[in-house]
Protein backbone atom coordinates (compact mmCIF):
# COMPACT_ATOMS: atom_id res chain seq x y z
CA UNK A 1 0.00 0.00 0.00
CA UNK A 2 1.12 3.50 -0.78
CA UNK A 3 1.27 6.27 1.81
CA UNK A 4 -1.26 8.99 0.86
CA UNK A 5 -0.10 12.60 1.02
CA UNK A 6 -2.21 15.69 1.64
CA UNK A 7 -4.58 16.67 -1.16
CA UNK A 8 -3.34 19.54 -3.35
CA UNK A 9 -6.04 21.93 -4.59
CA UNK A 10 -5.50 23.84 -7.82
CA UNK A 11 -7.99 26.37 -9.24
CA UNK A 12 -7.09 27.47 -12.78
CA UNK A 13 -8.95 29.43 -15.46
CA UNK A 14 -9.85 27.61 -18.67
CA UNK A 15 -7.81 27.74 -21.91
CA UNK A 16 -4.47 28.19 -20.17
CA UNK A 17 -1.36 26.04 -20.09
CA UNK A 18 -1.01 24.34 -16.73
CA UNK A 19 1.61 22.04 -15.22
CA UNK A 20 1.97 20.28 -11.87
CA UNK A 21 5.15 18.67 -10.62
CA UNK A 22 4.89 15.53 -8.52
CA UNK A 23 7.82 15.50 -6.11
CA UNK A 24 8.60 14.46 -2.57
CA UNK A 25 11.71 16.20 -1.26
CA UNK A 26 12.75 13.32 0.99
CA UNK A 27 13.25 10.99 -2.02
CA UNK A 28 16.05 11.71 -4.57
CA UNK A 29 14.57 12.04 -8.06
CA UNK A 30 17.04 9.65 -9.65
CA UNK A 31 15.88 6.81 -7.41
CA UNK A 32 12.12 7.00 -8.07
CA UNK A 33 9.57 6.17 -10.73
CA UNK A 34 6.63 8.58 -11.11
CA UNK A 35 3.32 7.64 -12.76
CA UNK A 36 0.31 9.94 -13.26
CA UNK A 37 -3.33 8.77 -13.33
CA UNK A 38 -6.37 10.74 -14.50
CA UNK A 39 -9.75 10.91 -12.67
CA UNK A 40 -10.81 7.71 -14.50
CA UNK A 41 -7.76 6.01 -12.89
CA UNK A 42 -6.18 5.48 -16.29
CA UNK A 43 -2.49 6.12 -16.74
CA UNK A 44 -1.73 9.47 -18.34
CA UNK A 45 -0.01 9.22 -21.72
CA UNK A 46 3.65 10.17 -22.13
CA UNK A 47 3.17 11.15 -25.75
CA UNK A 48 3.98 14.88 -26.00
CA UNK A 49 1.50 15.24 -28.85
CA UNK A 50 -1.40 14.52 -26.47
CA UNK A 51 -3.07 17.55 -24.92
CA UNK A 52 -2.73 15.96 -21.47
CA UNK A 53 0.52 14.08 -21.04
CA UNK A 54 3.28 13.29 -18.58
CA UNK A 55 6.81 14.62 -18.96
CA UNK A 56 9.21 13.14 -16.38
CA UNK A 57 7.55 14.03 -13.02
CA UNK A 58 5.20 16.66 -14.51
CA UNK A 59 1.63 16.44 -15.78
CA UNK A 60 0.90 19.00 -18.53
CA UNK A 61 -2.42 20.41 -19.75
CA UNK A 62 -1.90 22.17 -23.08
CA UNK A 63 -4.36 23.86 -22.70
CA UNK A 64 -6.95 23.31 -19.95
CA UNK A 65 -10.52 22.41 -20.78
CA UNK A 66 -13.56 22.53 -18.51
CA UNK A 67 -13.88 18.76 -18.63
CA UNK A 68 -10.37 18.39 -17.15
CA UNK A 69 -11.67 19.09 -13.64
CA UNK A 70 -11.25 16.16 -11.29
CA UNK A 71 -8.83 14.40 -8.97
CA UNK A 72 -5.53 13.38 -10.53
CA UNK A 73 -3.07 11.19 -8.68
CA UNK A 74 0.63 10.53 -9.04
CA UNK A 75 2.38 7.50 -7.62
CA UNK A 76 6.01 7.87 -6.50
CA UNK A 77 7.83 4.58 -6.02
CA UNK A 78 11.33 3.52 -5.24
CA UNK A 79 12.84 0.28 -3.99
CA UNK A 80 11.73 0.84 -0.41
CA UNK A 81 8.63 3.04 -0.41
CA UNK A 82 5.52 4.22 -2.25
CA UNK A 83 3.68 7.56 -2.06
CA UNK A 84 0.40 8.65 -3.61
CA UNK A 85 -0.17 12.38 -4.04
CA UNK A 86 -3.68 13.48 -5.09
CA UNK A 87 -4.30 16.78 -6.89
CA UNK A 88 -7.81 18.23 -7.03
CA UNK A 89 -8.01 20.32 -10.21
CA UNK A 90 -10.84 22.80 -10.70
CA UNK A 91 -11.15 24.47 -14.09
CA UNK A 92 -13.48 27.47 -14.38
CA UNK A 93 -14.40 30.15 -16.90
CA UNK A 94 -12.93 33.56 -16.22
CA UNK A 95 -13.33 36.70 -18.30
CA UNK A 96 -10.29 38.78 -17.58
CA UNK A 97 -11.02 42.51 -17.29
CA UNK A 98 -14.75 41.82 -17.64
CA UNK A 99 -17.43 42.60 -15.10
CA UNK A 100 -19.59 39.53 -15.75
CA UNK A 101 -18.72 36.11 -14.32
CA UNK A 102 -20.18 32.72 -15.14
CA UNK A 103 -18.73 30.87 -12.18
CA UNK A 104 -19.20 30.88 -8.44
CA UNK A 105 -17.78 33.74 -6.42
CA UNK A 106 -15.62 31.47 -4.24
CA UNK A 107 -13.54 30.31 -7.22
CA UNK A 108 -10.43 32.40 -7.64
CA UNK A 109 -7.02 31.82 -9.17
CA UNK A 110 -5.54 35.05 -7.86
CA UNK A 111 -2.16 35.07 -6.17
CA UNK A 112 -2.08 37.13 -2.98
CA UNK A 113 1.08 39.27 -2.73
CA UNK A 114 2.05 42.08 -0.37
CA UNK A 115 4.05 45.27 -0.80
CA UNK A 116 5.37 47.36 2.10
CA UNK A 117 4.63 51.04 2.23
CA UNK A 118 7.54 53.42 1.62
CA UNK A 119 10.12 50.89 0.39
CA UNK A 120 10.74 49.16 -2.93
CA UNK A 121 9.34 45.71 -3.61
CA UNK A 122 8.54 43.34 -6.41
CA UNK A 123 5.75 41.11 -7.70
CA UNK A 124 6.40 37.61 -8.96
CA UNK A 125 4.89 35.95 -12.03
CA UNK A 126 4.48 32.28 -11.12
CA UNK A 127 5.52 30.17 -14.12
CA UNK A 128 6.07 26.66 -12.82
CA UNK A 129 6.70 24.58 -15.92
CA UNK A 130 9.31 22.03 -17.03
CA UNK A 131 12.28 23.21 -19.08
CA UNK A 132 10.71 21.86 -22.27
CA UNK A 133 8.29 24.82 -22.24
CA UNK A 134 10.13 27.94 -23.31
CA UNK A 135 8.97 31.39 -22.25
CA UNK A 136 8.66 33.65 -25.29
CA UNK A 137 7.53 36.90 -23.71
CA UNK A 138 6.05 38.21 -20.44
CA UNK A 139 3.79 41.26 -20.21
CA UNK A 140 2.67 42.99 -17.02
CA UNK A 141 -0.66 44.73 -16.39
CA UNK A 142 -2.09 46.93 -13.66
CA UNK A 143 -5.82 46.63 -13.76
CA UNK A 144 -6.38 46.12 -17.49
CA UNK A 145 -3.66 48.47 -18.72
CA UNK A 146 -0.33 47.11 -19.89
CA UNK A 147 2.79 48.40 -18.19
CA UNK A 148 4.61 48.92 -21.45
CA UNK A 149 7.91 50.60 -20.59
CA UNK A 150 10.25 51.12 -17.70
CA UNK A 151 9.26 54.16 -15.68
CA UNK A 152 10.00 55.69 -12.33
CA UNK A 153 7.31 53.68 -10.55
CA UNK A 154 7.30 50.29 -12.29
CA UNK A 155 10.11 48.28 -13.89
CA UNK A 156 8.98 45.05 -15.59
CA UNK A 157 11.88 42.62 -15.70
CA UNK A 158 10.77 39.27 -17.03
CA UNK A 159 9.16 37.26 -14.28
CA UNK A 160 9.35 40.20 -11.87
CA UNK A 161 7.69 43.59 -11.69
CA UNK A 162 9.74 45.95 -9.55
CA UNK A 163 7.77 48.62 -7.69
CA UNK A 164 9.81 51.62 -6.51
CA UNK A 165 8.88 53.38 -3.24
CA UNK A 166 5.54 51.70 -2.68
CA UNK A 167 2.53 53.96 -2.02
CA UNK A 168 -1.14 53.33 -1.23
CA UNK A 169 -2.01 53.77 -4.93
CA UNK A 170 0.00 50.67 -5.79
CA UNK A 171 -2.55 48.31 -4.29
CA UNK A 172 -5.10 46.57 -6.48
CA UNK A 173 -5.19 43.98 -9.25
CA UNK A 174 -2.19 43.08 -11.38
CA UNK A 175 -1.63 40.41 -13.98
CA UNK A 176 1.26 38.88 -15.88
CA UNK A 177 0.72 37.21 -19.22
CA UNK A 178 3.27 34.84 -20.76
CA UNK A 179 3.52 32.95 -24.05
CA UNK A 180 4.92 29.42 -23.81
CA UNK A 181 6.34 27.38 -26.70
CA UNK A 182 6.13 23.60 -26.70
CA UNK A 183 6.53 21.12 -29.56
CA UNK A 184 5.96 23.82 -32.17
CA UNK A 185 2.78 25.25 -30.58
CA UNK A 186 2.16 28.35 -28.45
CA UNK A 187 0.12 28.52 -25.26
CA UNK A 188 -0.95 31.35 -22.94
CA UNK A 189 -0.55 31.62 -19.18
CA UNK A 190 -2.26 34.39 -17.19
CA UNK A 191 -1.50 35.05 -13.51
CA UNK A 192 -3.90 37.32 -11.65
CA UNK A 193 -2.28 39.00 -8.65
CA UNK A 194 -4.06 40.79 -5.84
CA UNK A 195 -1.74 43.24 -4.07
CA UNK A 196 -2.19 44.54 -0.52
CA UNK A 197 -0.18 47.42 0.95
CA UNK A 198 0.96 47.07 4.56
CA UNK A 199 3.02 49.20 6.91
CA UNK A 200 6.72 48.38 7.11
CA UNK A 201 7.46 46.28 10.21
CA UNK A 202 10.63 47.38 12.00
CA UNK A 203 10.99 44.70 14.66
CA UNK A 204 12.83 42.38 12.34
CA UNK A 205 10.24 39.64 12.29
CA UNK A 206 9.49 40.23 8.61
CA UNK A 207 12.89 41.43 7.44
CA UNK A 208 14.37 38.95 4.96
CA UNK A 209 17.60 37.24 5.95
CA UNK A 210 20.41 36.75 3.45
CA UNK A 211 22.05 33.40 4.16
CA UNK A 212 24.73 33.84 1.51
CA UNK A 213 26.80 35.80 0.60
CA UNK A 214 28.22 37.04 3.89
CA UNK A 215 30.12 40.12 2.70
CA UNK A 216 32.92 37.80 1.67
CA UNK A 217 35.40 37.56 -1.17
CA UNK A 218 35.65 34.84 -3.82
CA UNK A 219 38.80 33.70 -5.58
CA UNK A 220 38.23 33.36 -9.31
CA UNK A 221 40.62 33.10 -12.25
CA UNK A 222 40.73 35.81 -14.86
CA UNK A 223 38.64 34.92 -17.91
CA UNK A 224 36.69 32.13 -16.19
CA UNK A 225 32.91 31.70 -15.90
CA UNK A 226 31.34 32.23 -12.47
CA UNK A 227 27.87 31.78 -10.98
CA UNK A 228 27.12 33.05 -7.47
CA UNK A 229 23.85 32.29 -5.67
CA UNK A 230 22.19 34.69 -3.26
CA UNK A 231 20.19 32.60 -0.77
CA UNK A 232 17.41 34.37 1.14
CA UNK A 233 14.79 33.38 3.69
CA UNK A 234 11.64 35.50 4.01
CA UNK A 235 8.12 35.16 5.36
CA UNK A 236 5.53 33.98 2.86
CA UNK A 237 3.49 37.18 2.67
CA UNK A 238 6.48 39.41 1.87
CA UNK A 239 7.15 40.43 -1.70
CA UNK A 240 10.48 42.16 -1.11
CA UNK A 241 12.67 43.12 -3.98
CA UNK A 242 15.32 40.41 -4.44
CA UNK A 243 18.01 41.28 -6.98
CA UNK A 244 21.68 41.84 -7.70
CA UNK A 245 23.03 45.38 -8.11
CA UNK A 246 26.33 46.83 -9.19
CA UNK A 247 27.30 50.47 -8.80
CA UNK A 248 23.75 51.20 -7.49
CA UNK A 249 22.20 49.83 -10.70
CA UNK A 250 20.56 46.52 -11.50
CA UNK A 251 23.17 44.30 -13.11
CA UNK A 252 20.92 43.74 -16.13
CA UNK A 253 20.79 47.52 -16.62
CA UNK A 254 24.48 48.14 -16.00
CA UNK A 255 25.56 45.38 -18.40
CA UNK A 256 22.67 45.88 -20.81
CA UNK A 257 24.98 46.25 -23.83
CA UNK A 258 27.48 43.46 -23.30
CA UNK A 259 25.26 41.01 -21.35
CA UNK A 260 28.51 39.75 -19.84
CA UNK A 261 27.06 39.82 -16.31
CA UNK A 262 23.44 38.73 -15.90
CA UNK A 263 20.96 38.10 -13.14
CA UNK A 264 19.37 34.66 -13.25
CA UNK A 265 15.78 33.56 -12.78
CA UNK A 266 14.67 33.50 -9.16
CA UNK A 267 13.64 30.15 -7.69
CA UNK A 268 11.99 29.42 -4.37
CA UNK A 269 11.18 26.53 -2.08
CA UNK A 270 8.19 26.79 0.23
CA UNK A 271 8.41 25.76 3.86
CA UNK A 272 5.59 25.88 6.46
CA UNK A 273 6.63 29.22 7.98
CA UNK A 274 8.83 30.83 5.32
CA UNK A 275 10.10 30.71 1.76
CA UNK A 276 13.66 30.04 0.69
CA UNK A 277 14.67 32.11 -2.36
CA UNK A 278 17.65 31.82 -4.65
CA UNK A 279 18.64 34.42 -7.21
CA UNK A 280 22.01 34.11 -8.90
CA UNK A 281 24.41 36.34 -10.77
CA UNK A 282 26.34 34.94 -13.74
CA UNK A 283 29.69 36.22 -15.00
CA UNK A 284 30.10 34.85 -18.51
CA UNK A 285 33.74 35.99 -18.42
CA UNK A 286 35.48 37.52 -15.43
CA UNK A 287 37.58 40.57 -16.36
CA UNK A 288 40.11 42.64 -14.44
CA UNK A 289 37.56 45.39 -13.96
CA UNK A 290 35.41 43.03 -11.85
CA UNK A 291 38.02 42.53 -9.12
CA UNK A 292 37.93 44.43 -5.85
CA UNK A 293 34.47 45.99 -6.36
CA UNK A 294 31.40 44.75 -4.43
CA UNK A 295 28.46 43.14 -6.19
CA UNK A 296 25.41 43.63 -3.98
CA UNK A 297 22.59 41.19 -3.30
CA UNK A 298 19.43 43.02 -2.17
CA UNK A 299 16.46 41.48 -0.39
CA UNK A 300 14.19 44.29 0.75
CA UNK A 301 16.19 46.23 3.31
CA UNK A 302 18.77 43.46 3.66
CA UNK A 303 22.00 43.76 1.69
CA UNK A 304 25.08 41.56 1.36
CA UNK A 305 27.95 41.64 -1.07
CA UNK A 306 30.69 39.60 -2.65
CA UNK A 307 34.07 40.84 -3.88
CA UNK A 308 35.99 38.98 -6.56
CA UNK A 309 39.72 38.61 -6.14
CA UNK A 310 42.50 36.93 -8.06
CA UNK A 311 43.69 33.58 -6.67
CA UNK A 312 46.86 33.75 -4.60
CA UNK A 313 49.89 32.32 -6.41
CA UNK A 314 50.22 28.63 -5.79
CA UNK A 315 53.79 28.60 -4.54
CA UNK A 316 53.57 24.92 -3.71
CA UNK A 317 52.70 24.09 -7.31
CA UNK A 318 55.52 26.33 -8.55
CA UNK A 319 57.91 24.72 -6.09
CA UNK A 320 56.91 21.20 -7.06
CA UNK A 321 57.05 22.13 -10.73
CA UNK A 322 60.49 23.68 -10.26
CA UNK A 323 61.80 20.66 -8.37
CA UNK A 324 60.40 18.27 -10.98
CA UNK A 325 61.92 20.37 -13.76
CA UNK A 326 65.25 20.50 -11.92
CA UNK A 327 65.17 16.73 -11.36
CA UNK A 328 64.42 16.11 -15.04
CA UNK A 329 67.21 18.52 -16.00
CA UNK A 330 69.70 16.82 -13.66
CA UNK A 331 68.74 13.35 -14.88
CA UNK A 332 68.99 14.53 -18.49
CA UNK A 333 72.41 16.08 -17.86
CA UNK A 334 73.60 12.91 -16.14
CA UNK A 335 72.32 10.75 -18.98
CA UNK A 336 73.92 13.00 -21.57
CA UNK A 337 77.17 13.12 -19.61
CA UNK A 338 77.17 9.36 -19.09
CA UNK A 339 76.63 8.69 -22.79
CA UNK A 340 78.84 11.45 -24.14
CA UNK A 341 81.32 11.87 -21.28
CA UNK A 342 84.31 10.67 -23.27
CA UNK A 343 83.46 12.81 -26.31
CA UNK A 344 82.93 15.88 -24.10
CA UNK A 345 86.25 15.41 -22.27
CA UNK A 346 88.16 14.86 -25.51
CA UNK A 347 86.52 17.92 -27.07
CA UNK A 348 87.38 20.03 -24.04
CA UNK A 349 90.99 18.91 -24.15
CA UNK A 350 91.18 19.63 -27.84
CA UNK A 351 89.63 23.08 -27.42
CA UNK A 352 91.33 24.37 -24.27
CA UNK A 353 94.61 22.50 -23.74
CA UNK A 354 97.73 23.86 -25.44
CA UNK A 355 100.01 21.54 -27.40
CA UNK A 356 103.03 22.59 -25.31
CA UNK A 357 105.00 20.30 -23.03
CA UNK A 358 103.60 19.48 -19.60
CA UNK A 359 105.84 20.78 -16.79
CA UNK A 360 105.94 17.63 -14.65
CA UNK A 361 109.46 16.40 -15.59
CA UNK A 362 107.93 13.34 -17.30
CA UNK A 363 109.33 12.18 -20.62
CA UNK A 364 106.69 9.68 -21.66
CA UNK A 365 102.88 9.71 -21.58
CA UNK A 366 102.59 5.96 -20.96
CA UNK A 367 104.69 2.92 -20.17
CA UNK A 368 103.35 -0.10 -22.11
CA UNK A 369 103.52 -3.40 -20.24
CA UNK A 370 102.50 -6.46 -22.24
CA UNK A 371 102.99 -10.26 -22.18
CA UNK A 372 105.64 -11.86 -24.35
CA UNK A 373 104.41 -15.35 -25.32
CA UNK A 374 106.95 -18.01 -26.20
CA UNK A 375 105.11 -19.30 -29.28
CA UNK A 376 104.83 -17.31 -32.50
CA UNK A 377 101.03 -17.75 -32.84
CA UNK A 378 100.44 -16.30 -29.41
CA UNK A 379 102.51 -13.15 -29.92
CA UNK A 380 101.04 -12.04 -33.27
CA UNK A 381 97.95 -10.15 -32.00
CA UNK A 382 99.75 -8.66 -28.99
CA UNK A 383 102.70 -7.51 -31.07
CA UNK A 384 100.38 -6.05 -33.74
CA UNK A 385 98.51 -3.99 -31.17
CA UNK A 386 101.56 -2.94 -29.16
CA UNK A 387 104.19 -2.44 -31.85
CA UNK A 388 102.01 -1.25 -34.73
CA UNK A 389 98.60 0.13 -33.64
CA UNK A 390 99.61 1.91 -30.44
CA UNK A 391 102.43 3.86 -32.12
CA UNK A 392 100.32 4.51 -35.23
CA UNK A 393 97.29 5.93 -33.40
CA UNK A 394 98.57 7.34 -30.10
CA UNK A 395 101.96 8.60 -31.29
CA UNK A 396 101.46 9.56 -34.91
CA UNK A 397 97.80 10.65 -34.89
CA UNK A 398 97.45 11.98 -31.34
CA UNK A 399 100.95 13.16 -30.48
CA UNK A 400 101.53 10.98 -27.43
CA UNK A 401 104.92 9.52 -26.54
CA UNK A 402 105.06 5.90 -25.40
CA UNK A 403 107.83 3.79 -23.84
CA UNK A 404 107.54 0.22 -25.12
CA UNK A 405 109.98 -2.23 -23.64
CA UNK A 406 111.76 -4.05 -26.43
CA UNK A 407 111.59 -1.03 -28.69
CA UNK A 408 112.83 1.99 -26.78
CA UNK A 409 115.58 0.74 -24.40
CA UNK A 410 119.26 1.00 -25.33
CA UNK A 411 121.13 -2.24 -26.11
CA UNK A 412 123.18 -3.61 -23.28
CA UNK A 413 121.19 -1.99 -20.48
CA UNK A 414 120.14 -4.12 -17.54
CA UNK A 415 116.43 -4.91 -17.65
CA UNK A 416 115.77 -3.92 -14.07
CA UNK A 417 117.52 -0.60 -14.45
CA UNK A 418 115.71 0.16 -17.73
CA UNK A 419 112.33 -0.48 -16.18
CA UNK A 420 113.03 1.33 -12.92
CA UNK A 421 114.43 4.40 -14.61
CA UNK A 422 111.91 4.74 -17.42
CA UNK A 423 108.71 3.98 -15.58
CA UNK A 424 109.42 6.96 -13.35
CA UNK A 425 109.45 9.09 -16.49
CA UNK A 426 105.91 8.01 -17.52
CA UNK A 427 102.54 9.53 -16.67
CA UNK A 428 100.49 6.35 -17.18
CA UNK A 429 101.00 2.60 -16.97
CA UNK A 430 99.29 0.73 -19.83
CA UNK A 431 98.90 -3.00 -19.20
CA UNK A 432 97.97 -5.24 -22.15
CA UNK A 433 96.30 -8.58 -21.28
CA UNK A 434 95.53 -11.45 -23.66
CA UNK A 435 93.43 -14.56 -22.95
CA UNK A 436 96.48 -16.80 -23.46
CA UNK A 437 98.20 -14.95 -20.64
CA UNK A 438 95.96 -16.83 -18.22
CA UNK A 439 96.92 -20.32 -19.38
CA UNK A 440 100.66 -19.54 -19.51
CA UNK A 441 100.68 -17.65 -16.22
CA UNK A 442 102.38 -14.73 -17.87
CA UNK A 443 102.85 -11.53 -15.89
CA UNK A 444 102.92 -13.71 -12.79
CA UNK A 445 106.58 -13.62 -11.75
CA UNK A 446 108.24 -11.30 -14.25
CA UNK A 447 110.47 -8.69 -12.69
CA UNK A 448 109.25 -6.17 -15.25
CA UNK A 449 105.68 -6.53 -14.06
CA UNK A 450 106.64 -6.38 -10.40
CA UNK A 451 108.72 -3.24 -10.77
CA UNK A 452 106.17 -1.50 -13.02
CA UNK A 453 103.18 -2.21 -10.83
CA UNK A 454 105.07 -1.35 -7.65
CA UNK A 455 106.14 2.00 -8.97
CA UNK A 456 102.70 2.72 -10.46
CA UNK A 457 100.63 1.89 -7.39
CA UNK A 458 102.93 2.51 -4.44
CA UNK A 459 105.59 5.10 -5.18
CA UNK A 460 104.10 7.45 -7.73
CA UNK A 461 100.36 6.85 -7.53
CA UNK A 462 100.39 6.43 -11.31
CA UNK A 463 97.09 5.86 -13.13
CA UNK A 464 96.80 2.47 -14.82
CA UNK A 465 95.09 1.74 -18.15
CA UNK A 466 94.13 -1.93 -18.48
CA UNK A 467 93.46 -3.20 -22.02
CA UNK A 468 92.06 -6.67 -22.69
CA UNK A 469 92.92 -8.15 -26.06
CA UNK A 470 89.76 -10.28 -26.04
CA UNK A 471 87.23 -11.36 -23.41
CA UNK A 472 88.81 -12.41 -20.11
CA UNK A 473 86.29 -13.93 -17.72
CA UNK A 474 88.49 -15.35 -14.93
CA UNK A 475 91.03 -13.11 -13.22
CA UNK A 476 91.68 -15.47 -10.30
CA UNK A 477 94.95 -16.76 -11.82
CA UNK A 478 96.16 -13.21 -12.40
CA UNK A 479 98.43 -11.43 -9.92
CA UNK A 480 96.62 -9.66 -7.11
CA UNK A 481 97.87 -6.31 -8.36
CA UNK A 482 96.21 -6.88 -11.74
CA UNK A 483 93.01 -8.08 -10.03
CA UNK A 484 93.01 -4.90 -7.93
CA UNK A 485 93.45 -2.69 -10.99
CA UNK A 486 90.64 -4.52 -12.84
CA UNK A 487 88.29 -4.18 -9.90
CA UNK A 488 89.03 -0.50 -9.23
CA UNK A 489 89.47 0.98 -12.71
CA UNK A 490 87.86 -1.56 -15.03
CA UNK A 491 89.29 -2.50 -18.42
CA UNK A 492 89.05 -1.42 -22.04
CA UNK A 493 88.31 -4.31 -24.42
CA UNK A 494 89.72 -4.53 -27.92
CA UNK A 495 87.31 -6.05 -30.44
CA UNK A 496 89.00 -4.84 -33.60
CA UNK A 497 89.87 -6.93 -36.63
CA UNK A 498 93.46 -5.59 -37.08
CA UNK A 499 92.58 -3.98 -40.38
CA UNK A 500 93.35 -0.47 -41.56
CA UNK A 501 89.84 0.57 -40.50
CA UNK A 502 90.80 -0.14 -36.87
CA UNK A 503 93.57 2.44 -36.92
CA UNK A 504 91.41 5.58 -36.59
CA UNK A 505 91.63 7.64 -33.41
CA UNK A 506 87.91 8.48 -33.70
CA UNK A 507 86.68 4.96 -32.97
CA UNK A 508 85.21 4.13 -29.58
CA UNK A 509 88.16 1.99 -28.47
CA UNK A 510 90.73 4.67 -29.15
CA UNK A 511 88.51 7.37 -27.65
CA UNK A 512 88.39 5.37 -24.42
CA UNK A 513 92.18 4.97 -24.44
CA UNK A 514 92.69 8.69 -25.14
CA UNK A 515 90.20 9.53 -22.36
CA UNK A 516 92.43 7.72 -19.82
CA UNK A 517 95.61 9.20 -21.25
CA UNK A 518 96.90 12.59 -19.99
CA UNK A 519 95.51 15.68 -21.79
CA UNK A 520 97.31 16.47 -25.03
CA UNK A 521 96.19 18.31 -28.20
CA UNK A 522 96.61 16.34 -31.39
CA UNK A 523 99.26 17.98 -33.61
CA UNK A 524 97.91 19.89 -36.57
CA UNK A 525 100.06 17.83 -38.89
CA UNK A 526 98.53 14.64 -37.55
CA UNK A 527 95.21 15.47 -39.11
CA UNK A 528 96.89 15.63 -42.51
CA UNK A 529 98.68 12.40 -41.82
CA UNK A 530 95.42 10.85 -40.62
CA UNK A 531 93.62 11.78 -43.81
CA UNK A 532 96.42 10.41 -45.99
CA UNK A 533 97.22 7.22 -44.13
CA UNK A 534 94.00 6.23 -42.30
CA UNK A 535 90.53 6.39 -43.94
CA UNK A 536 88.76 7.68 -40.76
CA UNK A 537 86.08 9.50 -42.72
CA UNK A 538 85.03 6.21 -44.15
CA UNK A 539 84.56 4.81 -40.62
CA UNK A 540 82.93 7.88 -39.05
CA UNK A 541 79.56 7.30 -40.68
CA UNK A 542 77.26 4.39 -40.02
CA UNK A 543 78.98 2.49 -37.19
CA UNK A 544 82.15 2.04 -35.17
CA UNK A 545 84.18 -1.05 -36.01
CA UNK A 546 86.24 -0.87 -32.82
CA UNK A 547 84.42 -0.59 -29.50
Amino acid sequence: MCEVARMRNEVIAVDQAFAFNCTKPSIPNEEVRVTWFNPRKSQVSKDIQHRIHQEQTWILFLPLKLEDSGIYQCIIKNANSCYRIPMNLTVFIKHWCATSRTTLENLSDEYQQTLHLGISGSLMCHLNFPETLLVDSIKWYKGCEEIESIGKQFEPRGMRLYVNTVSEQDSGSYACKAILNHAGAQYTVLNSISVDITERIENGGRIPKIIYPKNNSIEVKLGSRLIVDCNITDVKENTNLRCWKFNNSLVDDYYNDSKRVQEGVETNVSFPDHNFYTVNITFLEVKMEDYGIPFMCHAGVSVAYIVLRLPAPNFQAYLIGGLVTLAILVVSVLLIYNNFKIDLVLWYRSAFYSPGAIEDRKLYDAYVLYPKPQRESQSHDVDTLVLKYLPEVLEKQCGYKLFIFGRDEFPGQAVANVIDENIKLCRRLMVILAPESLSLGLLKNLSEEQIAVYNALIQDGMKVILIELGAIEDYSVMPESIQYIRQKHGAIQWRGDFSEKSQCAKTKFWKKVRYHMPPRRCPSSSSVQLQSQVPCSHRGGDKELVT
